[in-house]
């Protein structure tokens, strides 16, 4: 997937935009693998916002990619232009994988490629988005939808969710960490994650919370209970649970579990540890556990994973 093409015309949204040849258009210091081969595809110079963007290429240019980017779409009660519509099938029936960040999805819905498929956008917009094109089955609750070719996000920060998605599922997940390291964000939010949702990691550096997170990170492979979350940071279990949740949305035992698999996605990816091996580092305790936090989290087990990301890198 190295070649990547960003679809713009009049009418796009900058930040998307932005974020999209932010992440792609350079490879962090610390990643010494093959980056994305990234260009600009659009007709003549476009007006995005107060700017103008003159592109690499023409749209025809979307099917030499292997994977197509199309940024937020900002007038959605108007039908998207047809030669972008056009070129954006075109790539897809080419073989590129197409996301849309934010309301782009209207422009895939207007190609056809998300009929009898799963997709967001703006929660905003989602309604709009169902009554317009009733063949495609609309999640106005999720960051990111990713039917494999065909990809969706909703609105802002989730455009950058999509992005890093996109970059783990090619590079794995220490590459899309060094990204999000960058760039300063959090390193991972699952698609499935609500579109309202505080930050996974309190932000300030006098919450309650902040010396907590990196202790439980250099403890993943012990077992860690509520109970001992609490003691450490000074505060009963029922306190901790608010503040856990104000800050990051979730339980801190989902919390902890999120994070665990994590780091059993960059064992399997860096290593030739065993699965038993990888359970106890990553505090699974079993293989059995593991498997099943697993494919219950990614859909897949932790051996096809492997595979999967083996046969992507080499």
């Amino acid at each position: 997937m190295k070649a990547v093409a960003l679809a713009v015309t009049d009418g796009m949204l900058h930040f998307e935009l932005s974020v999209a040849h932010e992440v792609f258009g350079s490879a962090p210091d610390a990643v010494t693998a093959s980056w994305y081969d990234l260009t600009v595809c659009g007709p003549d110079v476009v007006p995005v916002g107060r700017f103008q963007l003159k592109p690499d290429h023409g749209l025809d240019h979307l099917r030499n990619a292997d994977t197509v980017i199309v940024p937020g779409w900002a007038d959605v009660e108007a039908t998207p232009p047809a030669e972008l519509v056009d070129a954006v099938r075109a790539a897809h029936d080419a073989g590129a994988r197409v996301a849309s960040l934010c309301t782009g999805a209207f422009v895939l819905a207007e190609a056809g490629l998300l009929d009898g498929k799963r997709a967001t956008t703006h929660w905003a917009h989602t309604d709009v988005l169902a009554a317009r094109y009733p063949e495609t089955e609309v999640d106005p609750g999720v960051l990111y939808v990713d039917n494999g070719s065909v990809l969706t996000s909703a609105g802002k920060a989730a455009a950058l969710d999509l992005c890093l998605h996109l970059v783990r599922l090619d590079h794995g997940s220490s590459v899309a960490n060094a990204v999000a390291r960058r760039l300063v964000v959090p390193p991972h939010r699952s698609g499935g994650q609500a579109q309202f949702v505080s930050a996974p990691v309190p932000a300030q550096h006098d919450h309650p919370l902040t010396a907590l997170f990196p202790w439980i990170m250099e403890r993943l492979g012990q077992p860690l209970t509520v109970e001992d979350l609490a003691r450490r940071a000074g505060m009963s279990s029922r306190h901790l649970s608010r503040h856990f949740h104000a800050a990051t949305g979730t339980t801190p035992l989902q919390w902890l579990l999120a994070q665990r698999i994590r780091h059993a996605q960059e064992l399997l990816e860096k290593t030739d540890d065993s699965i038993d091996t990888i359970a106890a580092a990553t505090g699974m305790g079993t293989s059995t556990t593991l498997r099943r936090h697993f494919n219950r989290t990614l859909g897949v087990p932790p051996d096809a994973y492997r595979r999967t990301f083996r046969s992507r890198t080499h």
